[in-house]
């Protein structure tokens, strides 16, 4: 029939945890559900190899119905590159602030840099951070990585970090939009979190 099984490469070590350094308690203890949108983002970064270089995804996805809120590629993994993804979060979701919603990453420098902890405090967001080589502590995040490396990098060889760049842009539409999810009773994230507020309408 054609077919075949997907083929992990080399992993490379992307979490680079800074012994020195203070880090926000886990406030999520492996529970990934939400009420409500804007009550939990999970946040992590992967990588993708290509003819230039690697290439580095970050993404930022609201729990509530697994909608990717706010991503990045970049060449380099430093902080302004996850700090744009947490940027463009914030600019399309406008939480309410007050310490109402959680964002929840693993200990990678990145996520616990001064910059990036400033921004969080300064939109009102509680940061919860996971322990160390335990993908479990940021599971869905781990697993939008998952998919988006099943279904959009592991089919094809990658030339340059733009291919990468609009390809990925084209998923996350697709993802958001399109792409029925099973938890969600088989409707699109965009879908679900219409009818949570259509819903939470016509009980006002």
């Amino acid at each position: 029939m054609n077919l075949r099984g997907v083929i992990r490469g080399k992993k490379i070590r992307t979490t680079i945890r800074d012994k020195a350094q203070d880090c926000p308690l886990d406030f999520v203890k492996r529970k990934f559900g939400a009420r409500k949108p804007n009550e939990l983002w999970v946040s992590d970064f992967t990588y993708v190899s290509t003819w230039q270089g690697f290439a580095y995804v970050a993404f930022i996805t609201d729990a509530y119905a697994r909608r990717i809120v706010g991503w990045r590629v970049s060449r380099s993994p430093n902080t302004d590159f996850v700090l744009d993804a947490l940027q463009q979060a914030l600019h399309e979701r406008r939480p309410v602030g007050d310490k109402k919603l959680v964002h929840h990453s693993d200990r990678g420098s990145q996520y616990l840099a001064i910059r990036y902890s400033e921004r969080l405090v300064e939109a009102g967001i509680q940061a919860s951070v996971g322990s160390v080589g335990d993908s479990y502590d940021n599971a869905l995040a781990e697993t939008i990585n998952g998919l988006y490396k099943a279904e959009v990098i592991h089919r094809q060889t990658w030339k340059t970090i733009e291919e990468v760049e609009l390809s990925t842009l084209d998923w996350v539409d697709w993802f958001n939009n399109r792409r029925l999810l099973a938890p969600l009773g088989y409707v699109p994230p965009a879908e679900a979190e219409s009818t949570y507020y259509k819903q939470a309408a016509t009980q006002k």
